[in-house]
C-alpha cells in the first residue's frame, strides 16, 4: 500500500479528534471505511499507530513519529488548496460556506446573507458536531461556523480561529409530554422528572457530559435512552420520553417545552472563522446577521419570550436586545 495525502489526513484527524468515530464525521466517512483504512496504513507501516481505548484513540510511540511527518506534509497541502481556492474567487467571484450546529437561527442567517451578498450562493453545512464543524474552519473546509458550546465541556477551539461571542449562557429547557403533570408548572423542577426516562443524543458534543453534571448536582439518577433529537420529538409527543431542547425550539402537537427552574444547563453560542482568511464579507457583517437572526427567533419563541420577560433587560446582551 502506496501512503497517499488522504491517508496522512485521516491519521491527524483522529490525533486532532481523540476518536476514529468523531474523524470519521470530520472526513465525510463512516467509521467502519476509517476504521479499514487505519488498519491497512498500520499493516503497511508494520506497527499500531493508535491506542484504542473506551475514552478515545491516543497515538503510540510509532505514531507520534508518523504524525510528527504527516503535519507538514497535510499543512503544505492544505496551503496549497487555499491559494489556489484563492485564485479561483477572485477569477469567479465570492463564495461562502458556513456550517452550524442545529438551530433555528440558520433560515434567518442565511436569508439575511443572500440580501447582503447577492452575488454569493451560500453553502450549508449542519452537523451535530461542533468540534468536527470548528476543525473544518481551521482547516479550509468552511469559512465560518456558528456552534455551541455545553457549559462545563469546552470545544477543542483550533488556534487560528477567532471567535465572535452571541450568548454567553443560552438556557436549555426541556420538552415533555402535554399530559406530563409537570406542565401544570410554568418552570419545571429536575426533580419533578427523574422518575421519566430521557433521551439524548451522545453524538452531540459534551451534550452527555452537561447533562450528567447537572443530574449528579440535583441527585437524580433518570433512565436514558440513546438517539436522535428529530426521533426525540416523536417520542416526546407519544409520551414516552422528555429531552432537552434549545430554548428557540417550537412545540408541536403533543409536545410542551418548559424552562429548568435555575437554568441547570446551559450553552455558549458562538460564530468562528479563521483569522488569515478573506471572506465574502467581513466576518463583523456574517456575525451582524447572525445576531439579527437569532435575536427575531428569541422573540418569536413563545417559551423562551416569556423567560426573557422574567428575567428582565439583562436575559440578553444590549446589542442583540435592541437588534
Amino acid at each position: 500500500m502506496e501512503l497517499e495525502v488522504r491517508h496522512l489526513r485521516a491519521l491527524c484527524a483522529i490525533a486532532d479528534s481523540g476518536s476514529v468515530r468523531k474523524a470519521a464525521r470530520q472526513l465525510g466517512m463512516t467509521q467502519p471505511s476509517l476504521t479499514t483504512q487505519l488498519h491497512r496504513i498500520e499493516k503497511a507501516l508494520g506497527g499500531q499507530l493508535f491506542f484504542r481505548a473506551a475514552t478515545g484513540s491516543r497515538p503510540t510511540p510509532l505514531g507520534h513519529v508518523v504524525l510528527s511527518r504527516a503535519r507538514p506534509i497535510v499543512a503544505d497541502m492544505r496551503a496549497l488548496v487555499d491559494e489556489i481556492t484563492a485564485v479561483s474567487v477572485s477569477e469567479q467571484g465570492a463564495r461562502l460556506r458556513i456550517g452550524s450546529t442545529s438551530s433555528r437561527a440558520v433560515a434567518g442567517w442565511l436569508r439575511r446573507l443572500r440580501a447582503r451578498l447577492p452575488a454569493t450562493d451560500p453553502a450549508l453545512r449542519i452537523d451535530v458536531s461542533a468540534n468536527a464543524l470548528l476543525q473544518m474552519v481551521a482547516t479550509g473546509q468552511l469559512d465560518a461556523a456558528f456552534v455551541h458550546e455545553v457549559e462545563g465541556a469546552p470545544l477543542r477551539v483550533p488556534a487560528n480561529l477567532v471567535q465572535y461571542e452571541l450568548i454567553a449562557r443560552e438556557p436549555q429547557f426541556i420538552a415533555l409530554p402535554a399530559t406530563h403533570p409537570a406542565t401544570a408548572k410554568e418552570v419545571v423542577d429536575l426533580a419533578d422528572l427523574a422518575g421519566d426516562p430521557w433521551m439524548v443524543d451522545p453524538t452531540v458534543d459534551g451534550e452527555w457530559a452537561g447533562l450528567r453534571r447537572i443530574w449528579a448536582a440535583a441527585g437524580v439518577n433518570p433512565r436514558v435512552v440513546h438517539g436522535d433529537y428529530l426521533t426525540a420529538a416523536d417520542l416526546v409527543a407519544a409520551g414516552e420520553v422528555v429531552t432537552p431542547c434549545q430554548p428557540t425550539s417550537r412545540p408541536r402537537h403533543g409536545m410542551d417545552i418548559r424552562p429548568l427552574r435555575g437554568d441547570p444547563l446551559a450553552v455558549r453560542l458562538f460564530m468562528a472563522c479563521r483569522s488569515d482568511t478573506p471572506l465574502a464579507a467581513p466576518p463583523e457583517a456574517l456575525f451582524a446577521d447572525l445576531t439579527a437572526s437569532y435575536t427575531e427567533i428569541a422573540w418569536s419563541s413563545s417559551a423562551y419570550r416569556a423567560w426573557l420577560v422574567r428575567k428582565g433587560d439583562g436575559a440578553l446582551p444590549r446589542r442583540l436586545a435592541s437588534a
